[in-house]
């Protein structure tokens, strides 16, 4: 099933126990804590809520947005989940001058694999956003390849909240330019097995910057890793922020 991981309940589960709170929420927050405090914050691509409940947390008024039904059911059973306002949809459906920052986390930009798709999420982003607004994005750098180590990294198993464990393997099935096709595997201890597929888009500092542009966004920075690295020395990442 094709992003099953955000749409089945029970992936939706390994989803959770697999991502739990890390730098890369950090680093959000300290993008969004740069801006002000008490922002209107737009998690687009929220998923299971674990950044828009931390930033709810923080004080922060935090709209989540996200197509998959199964993913905000989990978010919305969350302590906290009152505190933010959950919105099963995509980026077409964001008010104008709504937010002042927008965040896209866990590499949600490179589900946009076309480009008339996130040509129109970066216009609908352009859109919702104040002038002066900030948009936070990250996506993984093409130069670092690191669907190449896939394999490795996710031949583990993941101990689930309500007992038991689920053994996840991915496999790539296709690379075609900056265009990676993948598979996610889990055998639950029942014996029973599924399976998400995805393909991503791996697009270089000078796509995204050109991208960006055209959308009317001024790139502020680009970092390499979550501790605010160049490019090419940090974790493999291509850490976005523009200004609207």
């Amino acid at each position: 099933m094709h992003h099953a991981e955000f749409e089945d309940p029970r992936l939706v589960e390994v989803y959770d126990a697999t991502c739990p709170w890390s730098r890369d929420d950090d680093f959000f927050v300290s993008v969004v804590e740069e801006v002000g405090p008490a922002l209107r914050v737009l998690d687009l691509g929220c998923g299971t809520g674990r950044l828009a409940l931390g930033l709810a947390a923080r004080g922060h008024t935090v709209t989540g947005v996200d197509p998959a039904r199964a993913s905000l059911e989990a978010a919305r059973a969350k302590p906290g989940a009152d505190h933010v306002t959950w919105i099963e949809g995509t980026s077409r459906a964001l008010p104008d001058a709504s937010f002042d920052v927008a965040v896209m986390t866990s590499h949600v930009a490179q589900f946009f694999a076309a480009d008339a798709e996130w040509a129109a999420v970066l216009a609908d982003l352009h859109r919702t956003l104040v002038p002066g607004g900030r948009l936070a994005f990250d996506a993984r750098d093409p130069a670092a390849r690191e669907w190449e180590r896939w394999p490795e990294q996710w031949d583990r198993s993941v101990a689930l909240p309500g007992g038991g464990a689920v053994a996840q393997s991915v496999e790539v099935t296709r690379v075609d330019g900056d265009v990676v096709s993948h598979t996610i595997r889990y055998r639950f201890d029942d014996g029973s097995e599924q399976a998400s597929d995805a393909t991503l888009r791996f697009r270089s500092v000078a796509d995204l910057r050109r991208s960006l542009a055209d959308a009317g966004f001024t790139v502020e920075a680009v970092f390499g890793g979550w501790d605010r690295q160049p490019v090419g020395a940090g974790d493999g990442e291509l850490l976005v922020v523009a200004a609207n």
